[in-house]
This record gives C-alpha cells, structure tokens and sequence, in this order.
C-alpha cells in the first residue's frame, strides 16, 4: 500500500478532496438506499453500498491510471474518441424511448457486467478535450467563423443533437461549457453570439417539431417542459412532489441535522440515493454539513483554477478548465434544485451520489487533471505542436 501511495503524482489537494468526497459518500448512500430497499423493493441496503464501493475502487483506479497519461497524449486520443463516442450515441438513441419500463435513449447495457452506462457523460469529457485541443491548434492564428465549422462546430452540434431528445439538462451543460471554454480560449465573442443564436433557433424548431410529430423520433420534450413549467409555476405534479420533500427535509434538518441514518425524508423522496441526495445530507447533518460539503466543492474548484495557472502548456491550462469546472458547476446545479433555485434536472451529485458509470466520467476527468498537474506527464507546447495529427503513430504515441 505504501508503495502504491508513494507512485501518486500530482496536486495533493485534488487527491485529499476527492478522496474526502469519496470516503463521505458512505453515510449518505447507505441511509437513502433504504428507499430503493423499502420503498422501491430493490436490493439490500448493504449490497447498494458494497456496489457503490465497487464502483468508487474502480473509478479511482481510473484516477490513478490516467493520471500517469501524458497529457499531450489526450490530444490524439480525443480525434480518436469523437467518432467512437458519436457512433455510441447514434446507437443509444436509436434503441427507441424506453425498454423495460425505464428510458432506454439515455442508456446502453454493458456486456459481462450488466451496468448501465450513458455515453452521454463520455461525450462531454471527449468533447471538452476536442475542443480543447482545437482551440490550442489556433491559438496563434486569426480564424474566420466559416473555417471553425468543419473542425469546431459540426462535432459540438452533432454530439448535443443527439443528446438533445433524450437527456436536455445535459445537452445544455455541455453547450454551456463549451461556449465558456471556447470564450477562455480567445474565440473570437462575435462568432460566439452567432453559434448562441443557433442554437436557440435550433431548440425552437426542435420542440415545434416534436410538438408537431411526437412519434417522429425519440424524444422527452414533454418531460422536461413540463418540469420547466411547474419551475414557474408549481402544481401537483411528481416533479413538484420530489421539491416539496426535498424542502421539507432540508428545513427539518436545522442547524446541526438530526443524524446519521436518522433521515425520516429519505422514505418518500424519490431519487433520494441519487438526484436529490443532497436535501437527505442536508436533514441529517444541517446546514452545516450542506455548507462543509460544498466548500469542498469550491475548494475542488479552486485547486482546478490553480492547476490550470500553473499549467506550462496553452493545452493544459484548457484542458483542465474544459473537464474540471463541468464537475463543480453540476455539483452546484445538484444543490440549487434540492433548494428550488433550479428546475429539476436529473443531474446527480459528483463523486457523492449513488451511481453508475457516470461516476467513473467524473474519475476519468478528475485523472485528467492530475496528469496536468503532475509536471512529469506535461510536456512543452512547442513539442507537442510538432505532432502531426494526420499520422495515427504520432497520435497514438506523440513526441516522447
């Protein structure tokens, strides 16, 4: 173990938080799991918090794995991935909306293990380094909006418009974050204001079409809608029901919560494991524990800010903020729906939640970071730029 301990690089702090987070995520997972034991009639208790642990020892031996990648190697790897993740995609949302009950447009199974798996949460990883990659590539150049498209664009619209139908929370995340790292990148805002207004003209005809054509194609337009809707202007509806026990939990938890495992909410909130964990920490441990748990978050925040300044190369200080602020702006979106700053959004709590693979996504991208951070992956810009990106060796293998 020692041994182990001593082959870890990178920024310290990154390690002691997310570990933190990790260790932490026991408590609350195994009192919310009650209501899928209980309630829902699904497991034990115990077998939710040992696939939890599974899930949470494989995610950090991705942690560790990627983060002793060298960091220009994402570059190639990600002209690699794009196709790979646009092509699950495509297969995720042609399975039709649902298969056995639940929504099958978000999911695709595993083989051999069984897992669920959303390649939209792969998506956004590859597509921050894509973009990453690219904005570093013209960092030097004056680009016109017309020689971006191919390159930039036509990968960003393709990847939201296939998550679009079936996941738009996430759809708009990741357009979000794009346009924000593309705005740090230098892009050129005048471009940017266009892509926004295209992207608004294209929701608009995408929800008159569904609207229009509800059996043209896969879709939960009316789902979320309807969510934004009752945001506005609330009525009895589930997603109303999911925010007022939510409420209710938080406001009964007090000051210092009622306790460990004491939470009473967690027996008639649903997604309380998972979506709306958060209002459960918050009723047992209080706002302390809701304000100590998201100082975590902002010191995550923080140390990703100081990573990216410290970064020697234009490519690693893009790509730590394109994965690394995706993490704490969805922690931040978990917290403002448990409070009803936000519309519901089916976005968990990082590395806290009860989840599946998403939570291995979250790994991937902390991993990334630490290769950034650890000075012996990062190699000068000048050598990775040397690399010629049409030749698969030096894709895969770069200038070592």
């Amino acid at each position: 173990m020692l041994k182990l301990l001593n082959t870890i690089s990178g920024d310290k702090a990154i390690w002691a938080v997310v570990a933190l987070l990790a260790l932490f995520s026991f408590l609350p997972v195994y009192s919310s799991s009650s209501n899928l034991v209980y309630v829902v009639g699904n497991g034990t208790t115990m077998g939710h918090l040992v696939k939890h642990a599974l899930l949470l020892f494989l995610g950090f031996g991705i942690i560790y794995g990627v983060h002793k990648i060298p960091t220009h190697f994402f570059k190639g790897l990600s002209l690699i991935a794009m196709p790979v993740v646009l092509m699950l995609l495509v297969l995720t949302l042609a399975q039709g909306t649902s298969s056995g009950g639940t929504n099958a447009s978000r999911w695709i199974r595993l083989p051999l293990v069984g897992l669920g798996f959303q390649p939209s949460n792969l998506a956004a990883v590859v597509l921050m380094i894509y973009v990453a990659r690219y904005l570093t590539k013209i960092k030097d150049k004056v680009i016109t909006f017309s020689e971006s498209i191919l390159p930039l664009w036509i990968p960003v619209f393709l990847t939201i418009v296939l998550i679009l139908p079936a996941n738009f929370s996430t759809a708009a995340i990741i357009f979000s974050m794009v346009l924000m790292l593309c705005f740090l990148g230098g892009y050129p805002i005048k471009y940017l204001l266009g892509i926004i207004g295209t992207g608004v003209a294209f929701l608009a005809i995408f929800i008159l079409t569904a609207k229009a054509a509800p059996d043209l194609f896969p879709n939960r337009v009316d789902t979320w809608m309807s969510r934004i809707d009752n945001f506005a202007n609330p009525e009895d509806t589930e997603a109303d029901y999911q925010i007022e026990k939510a409420k209710i939990a938080i406001a009964t938890g007090g000051v210092f919560g009622k306790g460990a495992g004491k939470s009473v909410q967690k027996n008639f909130l649903p997604q309380s494991s998972s979506d709306f964990i958060y209002a459960i920490i918050v009723e047992e441990y209080g706002l302390v524990g809701g304000f100590v748990l998201m100082f975590f978050y902002l010191l995550l925040l923080f140390r990703i800010i100081v990573v990216a300044n410290g970064s020697t190369t234009i490519f690693g200080k893009l790509l730590v903020l394109g994965v690394g602020l995706p993490i704490v702006f969805q922690a931040l979106i978990n917290m403002a729906v448990a409070v009803e700053l936000f519309p519901v959004t089916g976005q968990n709590l990082p590395l806290v939640s009860m989840g599946g693979t998403s939570s291995w996504m979250i790994c991937l991208a902390i991993g990334i970071i630490l290769s950034v951070s650890n000075k012996d992956t990062e190699i000068e810009e000048s050598v990775s730029d040397d690399i010629d990106e049409t030749n698969p060796l030096e894709i895969l293998s770069g200038q070592l």
